[in-house]
């Protein structure tokens, strides 16, 4: 049962169940709740207990709470929720993995009727076969412009309709056919819009990264950074590498063009100075490799030694 008693005990009674969920919790999923019933989200708070709270309630009052929170206890990360509480949202507390809670929530909706004047969230199809209905209603289907046929006294759709598209609104044209089909095309539950974690706020997006993602994207700026620092020649730790390998080779470049030597360039001038010898270099490891198979394969083939037969041990089964 609800609280009872005045409307500012009630107010102090949020107040105070707030703050101490602020207090045993540090992180928040803040979820639409568009169209989601009461008897759907007390199945949501079901399914996420005992690690998780839901909670509802006025924007003003959720904001005053945090506020009155910050102020008692000199937190002040949990004002970053403030500027998140926009329309009709509520908070979910939780301790578990915030994926995991995330996509916990996500299982909890329900298929509802497109109602006259609603914003169609997904685009509506409906797709063709027997509707069931009688011929009476053609004229119905007529004014829609979806092609039908009278199949064995009922009304057949005979191709695909895209009856609305996402973002229009829904007309009592297309309200009434879609009731008349017993098509409930919305689905409707909470749906995660900002993550809290610690004080940082991100999308929530971010929890379906992986760490093959986190290790592409972190290469990609270690990519940046190093193509960065060659253009301005500034040295950094992603480009050094680089920086040496070029240093190298324009060493090696003087050292070809001129008399001057060291040990490196050495075995460079020899292969410049008889090219046989990178021939000779490259079939080293291949001839290496050719006999190494078939050593291996004779040792594969090589017979097992055979074992030592009863007569050999001094007696034998048939005496």
């Amino acid at each position: 049962m609800g609280f009872k008693g005045t409307k500012q005990e009630k107010k102090q009674n949020y107040d105070r169940k707030l703050c101490e969920l602020l207090d045993q919790y540090t992180q928040v999923l803040v979820c639409a709740a568009d169209n989601v019933g009461s008897n759907q989200l007390q199945g949501i708070r079901k399914g996420l207990r005992p690690d998780s709270v839901v909670l509802m309630g006025k924007n003003t009052m959720m904001k005053r709470s945090i506020r009155i929170h910050a102020d008692s206890t000199g937190n002040q990360a949990y004002l970053n929720l403030i500027p998140l509480l926009v329309g009709n949202v509520g908070l979910i507390f939780t301790k578990g993995d915030l994926k995991e809670v995330s996509e916990e929530v996500a299982k909890y909706k329900v298929g509802a009727p497109a109602r006259v004047g609603l914003i169609a969230p997904i685009d509506v199809v409906v797709p063709p076969g027997n509707t069931g209905l009688d011929p009476s209603q053609t004229s119905f289907f007529q004014v829609l412009n979806i092609p039908t046929k009278i199949n064995k006294g009922t009304v057949e759709i005979v191709a695909p309709v895209e009856l609305i598209h996402k973002g229009d609104k829904v007309g009592s044209s297309e309200a009434a056919l879609l009731a008349k089909l017993g098509i409930r095309p919305f689905s409707y539950g909470l749906v995660v819009l900002s993550v809290y974690d610690n004080g940082s706020v991100f999308s929530p997006e971010v929890l379906d990264l992986t760490e093959d993602d986190l290790c592409e994207k972190f290469a990609a700026g270690v990519a940046n950074v190093a193509a960065l620092s060659l253009g301005i020649s500034y040295p950094t730790l992603a480009a050094a590498p680089h920086m040496f390998a070029n240093a190298y080779k324009n060493v090696v470049a003087i050292a070809l063009a001129t008399e001057y030597s060291f040990p490196q360039a050495e075995k460079v001038k020899e292969y410049l100075a008889d090219p046989s010898k990178f021939a000779a270099a490259v079939a080293a490891p291949e001839a290496s490799t050719a006999t190494a198979a078939p050593a291996a394969k004779e040792e594969e083939k090589a017979p097992e030694p055979a074992e030592e037969s009863d007569d050999d041990m001094g007696f034998s089964l048939f005496d």
